[in-house]
């Protein structure tokens, strides 16, 4: 606990005599601690622990390697992932854009090592920010992999049903399903 202690003074005196803390949060600086960046995730946690710094975090982890290649990576991402979600209440942050994407990449990760952890993390995502459509279009997506397509097209009509935005977003998914194209959206699309 001293430790853990001196290590927050540690920070908090450092943060104390910089003008600017957002540069470091901004991902404009990279944590010295190359391996389980630990330093950014605490300075996150103990400073503004907010979904778009722990978005640019994570996505600065995932510019290391491609997570389907390297299982090390995909473990680190998904523990990393994990603890976002963790560390933002979905009460708090259910209408924020980038705790949206932070659940959604968590349940595409997941998808790659266990797809009934991921069912149940794409549930997650919808069931707290479901105003959003990619979430709803990234299960449907999950789940026409999974060569469910009852379920994909269910998805994207209960999307539209529950006025989730951008609706072009669901219409072009919904026109791509039945045109039965292996991808809802292209990348253009997204």
């Amino acid at each position: 606990i001293a430790s853990i202690m001196n290590r927050v003074r540690d920070l908090k005196n450092k943060y104390r005599n910089e003008d600017n803390i957002t540069d470091e949060l901004n991902c404009t600086k990279i944590s010295a601690d190359t391996t389980d960046n630990s330093g950014t995730v605490n300075q996150i946690m103990m400073t503004t622990n907010n979904p778009e710094d722990w978005l640019c975090f994570l996505l600065r982890l995932e510019k290391k390697g491609i997570p389907q290649m390297d299982v090390s990576l995909l473990n680190r991402l998904i523990g990393r992932y994990s603890q976002a979600v963790t560390a933002l209440p979905a009460e708090k942050h259910s209408q924020d854009e980038s705790y949206a994407r932070i659940l959604v990449r968590f349940a595409e990760l997941k998808a790659l090592q266990d797809p009934e952890e991921a069912r149940d993390q794409f549930h997650l995502a919808r069931l707290n920010c479901k105003k959003f459509a990619f979430v709803h279009v990234a299960f449907a997506q999950f789940e026409l992999s999974q060569g469910n397509m009852k379920k994909c097209k269910q998805l994207l009509q209960k999307a539209v049903e529950c006025s989730a935005v951008p609706l072009e977003m669901l219409e072009t998914a919904l026109q791509n399903f039945h045109s039965q194209k292996k991808q809802l959206l292209s990348d253009e699309e997204k």
